[in-house]
């Protein structure tokens, strides 16, 4: 059996460098882990900048860290200045999947999330293309269904059944309606019913 190649499978990504914060390398990251406490100062994250390859990785230690607006920000040791603060902006902060935390149940990684298909009631709503997080109280599921159209469904204690992830399935018990709700209105959509109202008058 030929060993597996090194992938994006062998790291978990934890949070997204969004912007810059402050004037002396820090900066503001988008959490897509939901295990609190993950962050902590003199650990070890690994940086991999937007659109590159693996290989160019970085290895950073986290020398400080604070909560800020729904983000977290973060001070690298040897990151000093704004401008190596720019070179980090769109990257994702990893860590080797061997050094995942135990997780307590009922908290998931987004990585593990993405790909899922969410399920209602039994009715397949479709599969998970992102997680955002920082919007509310929960985390809101980008949901896409067969024919492209997406929904928003807050990954809520509430709502929510059962994750199996080695089924890639999540299990939810939305609220009657929900679904029209957070359902983004297409532009096709817009355009199919002005011509009803049309008709009505």
């Amino acid at each position: 059996m030929s060993p597996e190649p090194r992938g994006e499978s062998e790291f978990i990504t934890l949070a997204r460098v969004v912007k810059t914060q402050g004037r002396h390398g820090e900066v503001a990251a988008e959490m897509h882990s939901d295990v609190p406490g993950r962050f902590a100062a003199g650990m070890k994250l690994f940086a991999l900048p937007k659109a590159q390859s693996e290989q160019s990785r970085r290895e950073l230690e986290v020398e400080d860290l604070w909560p800020h607006k729904g983000l977290v920000v973060l001070k690298f040791r040897g990151v000093d200045s704004m401008n190596d603060a720019e070179l980090l902006i769109g990257s994702e902060l990893q860590v080797p999947s061997a050094e995942r935390a135990d997780l307590e149940p009922g908290w998931n990684f987004v990585s593990d999330l993405i790909g899922c298909t969410v399920l209602d009631h039994a009715r397949e709503i479709g599969r998970i293309e992102d997680v955002q997080f920082g919007a509310g109280e929960a985390p809101l599921l980008i949901v896409a269904n067969s024919a492209g159209k997406k929904f928003d469904v807050p990954f809520a204690d509430a709502y929510l059944e059962s994750v199996d992830t080695a089924q890639r399935q999540v299990r939810m018990n939305l609220p009657e309606g929900m679904l029209e709700i957070n359902a983004p209105v297409t532009q096709e959509e817009k355009q199919a019913q002005q011509p009803e109202r049309k008709k009505r008058h």
